[in-house]
Formats: structure tokens, sequence, C-alpha cells
């Protein structure tokens, strides 16, 4: 499932308000709420594609290529978004401990509207925008995460969610990115608006097939170990804030196919109240979408 695999799994976070009675919690928080906006697929957008060849399968769509308009086919992956959560306990244990996952919480979280995540075991629980509509991403407002448990309420918040970020390279006139497979691409990102921090960037790239169904991640500059999650909450700068952007080549190895580029434009938030671990991760954004079609 595309929004799954682009996700962010979780990020370190430092926070001022209750900083030495929150080192001492026992529940820790990881929250993700991320949107990413549809991502149409013209048949012009699509490696490997031969006109003529009579039919074209895209995931249940089918054009004649005999008479057939690139301007008018094609196919869209819908918008989605998602929030994924994991309330876990650290009783006895330090940093460098997993957390026990806590089970049989009730878990919301509140952008635009408050919904309810669906526990799928051991400390996680999620919800996805095509399960429930009510799931937006609301920009600009606060995201509250909220969990509630033998009487006791854990919540987490990311005040003023980021609004999209669009990178210029991204949106070439013919509408896809024209890459030779193995080959480094290089993106600026935007001044953020006066008087605000530039967002921190995630990106990710994945393989798509012709009918849209997406692969494993080929690249992500997302942290994967404490270690990594530390030097973002110590030096959040770098390399997340960077106005320039270098996607390395090994991110595109095949010849012939397609990928999508995802800019994550995301904050970090931290736990409300000092019944959180401070290192408690909570963040949401919304992503701008580049789509790569690597030369024969």
């Amino acid at each position: 499932m595309m929004m799954r695999k682009i996700l962010v799994a979780g990020v370190l976070v430092l926070s001022a308000c209750g900083l030495i009675n929150g080192l001492s919690a026992s529940k820790v928080m990881v929250a993700t709420l991320l949107h990413t906006p549809a991502i149409e697929l013209k048949p012009s957008y699509i490696a490997g594609f031969d006109a003529s060849i009579p039919q074209f399968d895209a995931g249940g769509f089918m054009f004649d290529a005999g008479g057939f308009d690139v301007n008018d086919a094609g196919f869209t992956v819908p918008e989605q978004t998602a929030a994924i959560a994991y309330l876990g306990d650290r009783s006895g244990g330090d940093i460098s401990t997993p957390p026990k996952g806590v089970e049989k919480a009730t878990f919301t979280v509140k952008s635009g509207s408050t919904v309810t995540l669906k526990e799928i075991g051991a400390g996680s629980y999620q919800l996805l925008s095509k399960d429930e509509p009510a799931l937006v991403y609301a920009q600009g407002t606060d995201v509250d995460f909220v969990a509630k448990i033998d009487g006791q309420t854990f919540t987490g918040r990311v005040e003023k969610v980021p609004k999209e970020e669009k990178i210029a390279a991204f949106h070439p006139a013919s509408g896809f990115i024209d890459l030779a497979a193995g080959t480094d691409f290089a993106f600026v990102r935007p001044d953020a608006p006066a008087g605000e921090t530039r967002p921190l960037g995630f990106v990710v790239v994945v393989p798509i097939s012709r009918d849209g169904k997406q692969g494993d991640p080929t690249y992500s500059n997302v942290p994967k170990t404490p270690v990594e999650f530390l030097k973002l909450v110590v030096a959040p700068g770098k390399p997340w804030q960077e106005t320039q952007v270098t996607v390395p080549g090994s991110a595109f190895p095949d010849k012939d196919k397609n990928y999508v580029i995802l800019l994550q434009s995301a904050k970090l938030g931290g736990p409300v109240g000092e019944n959180l671990f401070t290192g408690s991760a909570i963040i949401a954004g919304t992503a701008d979408v580049g789509i790569v079609k690597t030369k024969p």
C-alpha cells in the first residue's frame, strides 16, 4: 500500500515544556499524519508504453491505442491521507531499550475533525482516508493525537502543520522528469514565507509500475536509527532544511521505468503535558510529487 510505504516511521523530538519530568515518563508516543496529493499518470508519462499495442491495461482501465489521445487518457492514483500511531511503555528501560506496545487504547487524531484510529496490534494504530473520508490534512491547523487507556490521557501535538511546498523541478512542461537510469537528480526548495522557518523535507522515492502499483522505496532520507533520530533533535537543519536537495542516482536503478519522488514538507511536534516521554515523536506533513521516467 503506497501510503504505508512512504510514511515516516518516527522522529525523536525534545520539548522544552516539561523536559525534566518528561524524561522519566514511562509512556512514549510516535505518531504521523501525512498527506499525498493525487498522482496523475498520462500515457505519455509511462515508461514502456507503446502506442502500437492495441490495448493498454492500467489497473482496470482500458485504453484503445488505435485512436487514443494522450491528453485525455490515463489514470490517477487518488490523494491519500494516513494516520499511524504507536503507544509504548518504557518502564524500567532507557532510551536504547525498545518500549513494549500498549494495546487496547482508544487513539484519536484531530485534524479538522476528530476520527478514531484502528488498532492493528503490538501498540500500533492506523487509519487511512480511503477507509475514513473524514480523515483529512488541514493545512495551517494544529494536529492532536490523543491516546486514552486506564483512565489516563496522553496527547501529542503538532502546531500549525505545513502548507504544500511546490517544487518547480517536479513539474516540467512535459509533465514528467526525463532522466537516465542511475543519474542523480537535484532540485531546489523555495524560500519559506517571511517570518517562518522552512519545514523539514523528507524525501522518498518509490517505483511505480504501468498499472499504478508501488514497489518498496529505493531511497529515503528519513531517519531510521536512534542515533539518526537524535541528530535530528540536536541539529534539525541538516540535511532536512537545505535549499538544494540531491537524490542519488541509485534511487533510479532501472532503465525504462517510472519512479515517484515525494518531498514531504513536515513539522515536528511533541508531547503535551508531562505524562509522555519527552522523546515522543509527532510529525505531520504534506507532499509534493514528481514523476520520473527513466530513458530506455
